[in-house]
């Protein structure tokens, strides 16, 4: 199993939630974060005077997948979230070594 860290523009969420989602892949967990990559944020005019804005609002999504679907649910959401610019994000891959659903005790791809 591998987890997926998945760091987007916040205005590509629901494309990438409905592409991952016609995969198969059916649980996510999301968060509302900010921060800055290369860009290192923008500069913004606010009641006239000029404002560095150093951390930028982005979603990251964490979904852990079988092995087999790694590579489609990367597919599915670089072809998704991908505009070309500077700022479009990131994707992590961890092993995960083991997943309890605590319902039911189930353990490993059973338990996604």
């Amino acid at each position: 199993m591998k987890k997926l860290e998945i760091i987007i523009r916040p205005g590509m969420f629901e494309a990438v939630r409905d592409a991952v989602s016609r995969l198969g892949i059916h649980g996510l967990n999301y968060t509302e974060i900010r921060g800055f990559g290369r860009q290192r944020g923008h500069t913004e005019v606010y009641r006239g005077a000029t404002v560095q804005v150093d951390c930028l609002p982005k979603i990251k999504i964490e979904v852990v997948v079988h092995d087999e679907a790694l590579e489609s649910v990367i597919a599915a959401v670089v072809a998704t979230a991908r505009t070309g610019q500077v700022g479009d994000g990131k994707i992590f891959v961890s092993e995960v070594l083991d997943a309890v659903r605590i319902r039911t005790g189930e353990r490993g791809v059973d338990a996604l």
